[in-house]
This record gives structure tokens, C-alpha cells and sequence, in this order.
């Protein structure tokens, strides 16, 4: 088999995985691509110091498009705080950029376990039955109403996310519905992704030594690629997120998060 088949073949089947994921859960999928991703910018030339970094502006720029599909989605099922996520943007969109600009400073290994451990919290948190386990009946107000945002936005873009692997429990902590903050972390997952592709794209115009296709960190034909088969799939993982219980939905989500940091650890 021709080689560049072979990776669009294993692109197009990460795409469909990340776009039904960013329907049933509200994550951009980008934990998913961005293993294929490494692996396919290996062969195509790119440079190891810059590999992770490729891999995850790629994987920000293909999750615009899988996060306008699912807020879509989630939207004709009224699962999406639009008041929540505009309140929240300016601060999703700063974090994003300096999370973006940050990650430049990293590497790959660092990047990794940064978002291993975090995951690790989070995973134990929506597994086990903490339904209990509250921080309050709702999200905080004054300075924590945007350094929270702004934080999610930040550790996002480091590691090529949507948000809703942090957003997502954060929301529940502080009682919001697992449906609805599902519903809701698409469309804030979108901001973090428009904000953190511009970044990537910014930081790696200065970056030598890229191949052919790459605009800063983005590889625009795998976007293409990848975006389409995620579109195609987000509105099936969304239908199959509000059929299931809560319960159901909170395990799903803790073992996406063990599974997607163990394939990242063994990508690197």
C-alpha cells in the first residue's frame, strides 16, 4: 500500500473516532488524533523537537470544525449554556493564546505528563460514584468566575484539547448537570480551538525546517482529512449522549480520560 494512504486511511479513522467522542462527551477528540497525528509527521519528515508541537496545532485547527458540528448538535437538544460559555470566552480565549505560546517553551515528554496527571484527578472524579462530591451548588463568582476559564483555556491549548476534559468535571463539581455541561463544553471547547490554532499558527511561523503543507504548527491537509470524517460523526456521538443516564455517561467519560493519556504516553 502506498504510504500516503496508509496515513490518510489512519487519519480518516481517528477523525470518525474524535468527532463521535466530541459528540458524546463535549471533548474536541484531539486526544485521539493526536497520537495518529505524531506518528504520521514522523514519516513525513517533520522534525522530532516539533513533532508534539505539530501534532497538537493540527489537532486544534481540526477541532473548530468537530466542535461546530457538536454545539449543533447539542444545541437542538438544549444541553448548551450560551450565557455560561459568553461569560466565559474573553478569559477561554486569553488562556488559550498563552497556553498556545507556552507549549512552544516545552517538550514533548513534558507535555505528556502534564496532561497525565491531570487526567488522573479528573478520571477518578467522574469514575467513582462521587455525585456527592460537590465544591458548591454553583460556579464561582468575582476573580475565580475568570481565572477558572482561563486556566482550562491554558492547560487546553499545551495539549491540543478542546477543553472538555477539564471543563467538563469542573462543571459538575460545581453541580451543573453532566448533560448539560457536555453540551455546554462543545461550544466552549470551540473558542479554545479557535484561539489556540491561531496561536500555534503564529508560534510556528518562526519555526525553520517544517515540510511542505504546514502553515506555522498546522498540517492543513490532514485537517482537511481529519475535520471531515469528525463532522460526520459528532452529530451520531451527540444523539447517543442523550439516550444515556448520567451514570452511564460520567463512566464513559472517566475511562475515555485513562484510555487517551495511556495512548499518549505510549506515543511518545
Amino acid at each position: 500500500m502506498d504510504p500516503m494512504i496508509g496515513h490518510a486511511l489512519m487519519l480518516m479513522a481517528a477523525g470518525l473516532l474524535s468527532g463521535f467522542l466530541a459528540g458524546l462527551l463535549g471533548i474536541g477528540g484531539g486526544i485521539v488524533t493526536i497520537p495518529v497525528l505524531f506518528l504520521v509527521f514522523g514519516e513525513l519528515g517533520t522534525p522530532d523537537q516539533w513533532k508534539m508541537h505539530a501534532a497538537i496545532g493540527t489537532s486544534l485547527a481540526i477541532i473548530i470544525a468537530t466542535n461546530i458540528s457538536s454545539v449543533r448538535a447539542h444545541h437542538k437538544k438544549g444541553a448548551v449554556n450560551w450565557d455560561l460559555a459568553k461569560a466565559w470566552a474573553i478569559a477561554i480565549v486569553a488562556g488559550s493564546v498563552a497556553g498556545s505560546f507556552f507549549a512552544t517553551t516545552l517538550k514533548t515528554v513534558q507535555l505528556v505528563y502534564i496532561f497525565a496527571s491531570l487526567a488522573a484527578f479528573l478520571a477518578v472524579k467522574m469514575m467513582l460514584p462521587f455525585d456527592h462530591w460537590k465544591l458548591g451548588s454553583s460556579l464561582p463568582s468575582g476573580v475565580f468566575k475568570y481565572l477558572n476559564p482561563a486556566v482550562i483555556g491554558f492547560f487546553s491549548a499545551i495539549m491540543g484539547i478542546g477543553g472538555g476534559s477539564f471543563s467538563v468535571p469542573y462543571m459538575t463539581l460545581y453541580s451543573v448537570p453532566i448533560h448539560r455541561a457536555v453540551g455546554t463544553a462543545s461550544l466552549i471547547g470551540l473558542f479554545i480551538s479557535i484561539a489556540g490554532a491561531t496561536g500555534y499558527v503564529v508560534a510556528g511561523e518562526a519555526t525553520a525546517a517544517l515540510p511542505d503543507g504546514f502553515i506555522g504548527f498546522i498540517h492543513w491537509p490532514s485537517v482537511l482529512v481529519v475535520a471531515l470524517a469528525a463532522v460526520f460523526m459528532a452529530p451520531v456521538g451527540a444523539r447517543v449522549a442523550h439516550k444515556l443516564p448520567k451514570t452511564v455517561l460520567s463512566i464513559a467519560f472517566g475511562m475515555f480520560l485513562i484510555a487517551a493519556t495511556l495512548r499518549l504516553i505510549s506515543a511518545v
